[in-house]
């Protein structure tokens, strides 16, 4: 019964680790996709006194991904009743050209500025519109959005290490009797360990196999969707090449490590 709850044991105690890594690989996916939205999203207004070109542009800025022109006929059909042809004529010939920017990436304020700077020096542009106080605003928010998951992150970390060394210490008291006897009759360290191994691989398998199945579960039942529709956004819940690997890997890298911690401690005790 107590082999049976250090059994039980590990495997919470992997299954915790790996949940709490997917966990943190759906919040790594939200934040991409989120950051590519705003970046789909966010565009430059460009007010110029000739036609530009988008080559012309792109050759000079890498970070520009389209040009389009802005028409401003909504504009002019608004004023028709207003005006007489003529008038309209002599309008549509002194407006200047509008154009809206695209991105290749969301920028970085300071990229903003440069940028800015840069396009309002060129002779045929008269105004620059970069939003940069909504742009600034918006940019911390994802700053913030990202220093919350790598907090996160190094939680894991310190949990995970605190997991293996519980674990270790229970391996370690409960097989510490078995290993001597075995040392004092002969038997090679691996024979001794062999136990160690089999029980570290198979909670391996069985914490990465119940983490597999909950997240398959979950993706397959698109309980998250309606969580990430609400802010536009589509994240790829679980991967199940990507993801099961990982997990799989993960999880038999921790067991084993378990081990062998246990077995390096026991020589050194006798």
């Amino acid at each position: 019964m107590k082999s049976l709850k250090n059994h039980v044991s590990l495997i919470a105690a992997l299954f915790t680790i790996l949940f709490t890594i997917q966990v943190y690989q759906v919040l790594e996916r939200s934040i991409a996709s989120y950051e590519e939205t705003l970046r789909a999203n966010y565009s430059i207004v460009v007010i110029a006194l000739s036609p530009l070109k988008e080559a012309s542009l792109k050759s000079r800025f890498s970070i520009i991904h389209s040009l389009e022109e802005i028409s401003p006929e909504k504009v002019i059909k608004r004023l028709e009743k207003e005006m007489d042809k003529t008038s309209l004529g002599l309008l549509r010939a002194s407006l200047p050209k509008f154009y809206k920017l695209s991105l290749e990436r969301y920028p970085q304020p300071e990229e903003i500025d440069i940028l800015s700077s840069q396009l309002q020096n060129m002779k045929e542009i008269k105004r620059v519109e970069s939003f940069a106080q909504t742009h600034d605003q918006i940019y911390k928010l994802l700053l913030l959005y990202k220093g919350v998951t790598q907090i996160f992150a190094f939680a894991i970390l310190v949990v995970t290490l605190l997991l293996i060394a519980k674990e270790m210490r229970i391996w370690q008291f409960q097989h510490q009797e078995r290993m001597n006897i075995m040392a004092l009759f002969g038997a090679p360290v691996m024979l001794r360990s062999a136990v160690l191994f089999r029980l570290a691989i198979l909670d391996a398998l069985i914490a990465a196999s119940l983490v597999f199945a909950i997240f398959t579960f979950i993706d397959t039942n698109g309980w998250a969707e309606p969580y990430f529709e609400d802010i536009n956004i589509h994240v790829n819940v679980f991967n199940y090449a990507q993801d099961g690997f990982m997990h799989f890997g993960i999880s038999l890298a921790l067991s084993l490590l378990l081990a062998i911690m246990l077995i390096v401690n026991h020589k050194e005790e006798v």
